[in-house]
């Protein structure tokens, strides 16, 4: 960590060169004698890709950013903040802290924090930027935090992780047991430090998988940010052996969409033609599976077994994901559909359709745009049909 880089000189530098390119920057060399341009630019992309999603981060003075992928694999604040109020207690140990985005979160809830990181420049940059946060509730440790859990003499009220999706020898991975660290593997020694455990993974990793290589898993959160699966999360209770609770959360700019069901207890859907409104469930009920219990529970119909719309005559104001009034349902006949399309434009969703999206914009010259709506989906008759609708806000 390159202290120097805190001058007001070059933190000058740095504001003034925000929207500068990068490449072109690197070219020029450095202005200043005793930190190198690529330190510069670390600390510009490091502020540029905090703008939204670490607002906090961004306007703060003299916070040092770190390496790009740090920054690209750590927690929103958004979802940091949905975390932390899924945690009671004094006391929690972060074993894979890495920017600290979610320990930050979490002092807000407990009283102690602390955050372990093998890292050590990273885990010096997060104890420097906790210090510009005025954040005092927080221990910083670098090493390998499993060795560091083993040599605690401290029982903590929970354990929080998000154990890294590459492997050296793998790439990119698809297993929690290929995850590092491993958690199955030490679920017992991290059951011997506390009663609770929260894990973090990645969207790509299989809901019923992931369960079967845990032990005593009591929630799972799926967190969407703006109808895009940002994390799954798992939360464990010593000897727990009730039903396992799924909540969805899609956190949207105008409201938060939330859907709660019991894993494994299916409820029967009910099924009709397409009636007067249409529904798309949210990203983060998509990723859940829960495609009867949406039906059940909401006392709306599907289409067809695997087409994963809803239908219903009444509105349905609440609903988890976008609405639509269906003004026409239609055979698939590229005549018949330009004729209600007189500017050839409109915005296309396939759901359980042989084509592509790119297949019937191609067949059809079909524009991309407009306020028309076009499902190409299967009814429960098992037709190809096409429903034009239009958005309810």
């Amino acid at each position: 960590m390159n202290t120097k880089l805190l001058s007001k000189e070059i933190q000058y530098f740095i504001e003034q060169n925000l929207n500068t390119n990068i490449n072109k920057l690197i070219l020029k060399g450095s202005p200043f004698k005793d930190v190198s341009i690529q330190e510069i630019a670390q600390q510009i992309e490091g502020k540029q890709k905090c703008i939204k999603k670490l607002p906090l981060w961004f306007k703060t003075p003299n916070i040092l950013f770190p390496k790009k992928i740090n920054l690209e694999q750590t927690s929103s604040e958004i979802t940091a903040a949905y975390k932390a109020d899924l945690i009671t207690g004094n006391s929690l140990i972060d074993l894979t802290g890495g920017l600290g985005i979610d320990c930050f979160y979490f002092s807000k809830k407990t009283k102690t924090v602390t955050h372990c990181e093998l890292n050590s420049e990273l885990s010096e940059i997060v104890k420097h930027n906790y210090e510009q946060l005025q954040i005092k509730n927080i221990k910083t440790i670098a090493g390998d935090s499993l060795e560091i859990l083993k040599n605690s003499k401290e029982k903590f009220d929970w354990i929080y992780m998000d154990p890294s999706r590459r492997n050296d020898s793998k790439g990119k991975v698809f297993l929690l047991s290929d995850c590092l660290p491993n958690v199955p593997e030490n679920i017992d020694l991290l059951f011997e430090y506390s009663q609770n455990i929260l894990i973090k993974n990645s969207p790509i990793l299989d809901i019923s998988s992931t369960i079967n290589q845990l032990k005593f898993v009591k929630e799972i959160h799926i967190v969407a940010l703006q109808n895009e699966v940002k994390e799954l999360l798992f939360s464990l209770e010593k000897n727990y052996t009730g039903t396992i609770s799924v909540i969805t959360q899609n956190i949207a700019k105008e409201n938060y969409q939330s859907f709660s069901f019991q894993f494994n207890l299916q409820n029967a859907a009910t099924y009709s033609l397409p009636k007067s409104y249409l529904y798309e469930p949210n990203a983060a009920i998509l990723k859940s599976g829960a495609f009867q219990e949406l039906s059940y529970k909401l006392q709306i119909d599907k289409l067809h077994q695997h087409t994963h719309l809803y239908t219903s005559n009444e509105l349905l104001h609440n609903f988890p994901g976008r609405k639509f009034k269906i003004e026409q349902t239609l055979s698939y006949d590229k005549k018949q559909l330009l004729k209600l399309l007189p500017d050839k434009k409109a915005n296309i969703t396939i759901r359980n359709f042989p084509e592509t999206v790119a297949q019937i914009r191609k067949k059809t010259k079909i524009k991309e745009g407009g306020n028309i709506y076009l499902f190409f989906t299967t009814d429960i008759n098992n037709d190809r049909i096409v429903l034009l609708c239009r958005k309810i806000i």
